[in-house]
């Protein structure tokens, strides 16, 4: 079994990913670390980790982990991962991955020169609604896609919360904006050439707290939009000209809802439908991950990809400013 050490006590941690990996069938929870001793014991009693620290570089020293997930601060991740790397150690690491594109060469060199597995923790990846949307695309099911439609948002003004905190890395767009774009690029294999935005940024946090954006790609648009400070929503719409998908819960399946695609005509009469109500795509992505660690040969998110996807992200911010400014 992969020995897992995870880097901080975080919410995303406890409620998703260490539960997904003590369900998982190829790794155990064998360490938490905190700069709180007492929560790190607390938390490894919880899951049942027999090992506890006080600091994240003791567990990176130690002999018995195999790889770590990270999820610490947004604007921590580069940092943590790379030092994971330089330990010897496999990393998940939450996204974004980095908060710059530029930033990801050098995990992409650290991952190299120490032979270990570096991925971004997208879960959505995983998650084989995804494989059916392209199935369906590539298959001429909705006919020529024309336009793809997203949305992500909640409602957040705790002043204390890392996605409202700049100096973290905060912000609707590392936080969230990256979903619309993940899974547009994941359902139809195509990178983006033009992208048009409007950004708002929050006079208190001074993070960015709605993003609307138009991205053209060869054959169709994506448009989206995604706030911290709008009520709960999350959708994504794939038309074309002869029918389009829809998909009830794209990104936080069993939480907002079910996870279940539609496909319908160009008479809006559903033609086709998939559920998925026992899937759990955090420990999806747990077990694909230890695969590859283990050497196996097996598609997870590269930081290839993430380098690409996050380089849409830096274009939107340039976009935005460059619109403003004209």
């Amino acid at each position: 079994m992969f020995r897992w050490g995870i880097l901080s006590t975080a919410r995303i941690g406890i409620n998703q990913v260490i539960p997904a990996i003590c369900a998982s069938s190829n790794g155990v929870v064998h360490a938490i670390a905190s700069r709180d001793l007492k929560r790190a014991r607390d938390v490894a009693t919880r899951f049942g980790a027999p090992m506890a620290f006080g600091s994240y570089e003791e567990l990176l020293a130690c002999d018995e982990i195999d790889g770590v997930y990270i999820p610490v601060a947004t604007s921590q991740h580069t940092q943590w991962t790379l030092k994971a790397a330089q330990a010897g150690k496999h990393v998940l690491c939450e996204k974004p991955i980095a908060l710059k594109a530029a930033d990801i060469d050098l995990l992409i060199e650290a991952r190299d020169r120490h032979h270990v597995v570096i991925s971004e923790a997208f879960m959505v990846y995983y998650h084989p609604q995804w494989k059916q949307i392209r199935h369906w695309i590539e298959d001429g099911a909705i006919g020529n896609l024309r336009r793809v439609e997203g949305a992500f948002s909640f409602y957040n003004i705790d002043p204390t919360n890392t996605r409202n905190q700049l100096a973290l890395g905060g912000g609707a767009l590392p936080d969230i904006g990256v979903y619309p774009v993940v899974t547009t690029r994941m359902a139809t294999l195509q990178e983006p050439h033009n992208i048009h935005a409007k950004v708002i940024f929050s006079p208190d946090f001074k993070t960015d707290i709605y993003a609307s954006v138009l991205a053209e790609f060869d054959g169709f648009d994506l448009s989206f939009y995604v706030s911290t400070q709008m009520a709960l929503r999350q959708n994504m719409l794939f038309h074309g000209d002869e029918g389009f998908i829809e998909v009830q819960a794209p990104f936080n399946a069993n939480k907002y809802d079910h996870a279940k695609i539609t496909l319908h005509n160009r008479h809006h009469t559903a033609s086709e439908s998939f559920t998925y109500q026992n899937i759990n795509q955090y420990q999806l992505q747990a077990e694909h991950f230890v695969r590859a660690a283990q050497g196996e040969d097996i598609a997870i998110y590269s930081l290839e990809n993430s380098k690409a996807n996050q380089h849409i992200i830096d274009r939107i911010y340039g976009a935005a400013r460059t619109e403003k400014s004209g």
